[in-house]
């Protein structure tokens, strides 16, 4: 019901400083929700199906997320980049010693970690991982964006395990294969931005393999070895969504919730199958209006 009414009935923009300590707190729980429906959608929808008193926890979470994935590109230096990461370090050193920022993800972070005594090394890793990533240079192999995957994507996911009361070896290896999968797909996804500003953030390795250039991604070469790189890399991705899956009798089912986030990832590889493998279709710049009913289902289904 969730899922449908927030689809239906999109929630409001709040704008932060409404007084009084209720008045902030519904404004700061608000305000995440908000940014991760407007730059996370998917990852909106899957937040939805959690159970209620894990919601705003994780909607905190990707927030939170959301703020480090947009340094990189909306500074026009990297000591700028550099100062924003260093003001989540502190963060985060300040919530858990009860004394958050007044910043809204700040804020609801804190009410999470306090909630749910979350891990603070995951937290800290995700900031570390994305401060790395602020060099502007391609991933050298395949191995080097499955770590980016796992320190961000992963540290997420076991996060989110942790707001579900589920702490277990079965359920994190499923995180980790996922959230590896997950960066994967993002990468992809974010072919055609980056070749659009004459980047390719592929790995190397791969591309050498097929004698791809850079210049043929950034001028959007639909040639056989592009596709081939793009074949590589998402089967790699098709690959530890598996590995997950072989884990699914192991797992408590209380973790499920959390790995719905394989729905959008299926679609989105699905997609590219079909077209071939053309990483700049126009078709994959569009949001798969599937994604919600394919949620539904799944959650109904009761598998990931």
């Amino acid at each position: 019901m969730a899922l449908r009414a927030a689809l239906r009935f999109p929630p409001p923009v709040i704008t932060w400083g409404t007084r009084g300590k209720s008045g902030q707190a519904a404004a700061s729980a608000a305000y995440c929700a908000e940014l991760v429906r407007k730059r996370d959608y998917e990852g909106f929808l899957c937040t939805l199906l959690l159970p209620p008193e894990s919601q705003k926890s994780v909607f905190a979470l990707r927030a939170f997320n959301v703020e480090l994935s947009q340094v990189k590109d909306s500074v026009s230096q990297k000591n700028l980049g550099l100062m924003r990461m260093q003001f989540w370090r502190e963060s985060i050193d300040e919530i858990y010693s009860n004394n958050p920022p007044h910043h809204p993800v700040a804020l609801e972070l804190s009410k999470a970690v306090q909630k749910h005594k979350l891990t603070k090394r995951w937290l800290t890793r995700v900031i570390d991982e994305r401060e790395k990533n602020l060099n502007d240079r391609a991933y050298r192999n395949l191995k080097e964006l499955e770590a980016y995957a796992e320190n961000t994507q992963s540290s997420l996911l076991y996060l989110t395990l942790e707001t579900l009361g589920v702490r277990d070896v079965h359920a994190d290896h499923a995180a980790s294969h996922i959230g590896k999968a997950q960066g994967i797909v993002t990468c992809l996804r974010a072919v055609p931005f980056h070749s659009s500003k004459r980047q390719v953030f592929l790995p190397v390795d791969i591309c050498i393999l097929h004698g791809a250039s850079q210049e043929d991604f950034i001028r959007g070469s639909q040639e056989r070895n592009v596709k081939d790189v793009i074949f590589d890399i998402a089967s790699q991705a098709h690959v530890h969504m598996e590995h997950a899956r072989s884990f699914q009798n192991k797992v408590h089912k209380a973790a499920f919730s959390a790995f719905y986030v394989t729905v959008p990832l299926d679609g989105y590889l699905k997609r590219l199958r079909k077209l071939d493998f053309n990483v700049f279709h126009p078709s994959l710049h569009r949001r798969d209006p599937w994604i919600p009913l394919s949620l539904y289902i799944q959650s109904w289904r009761k598998v990931y």
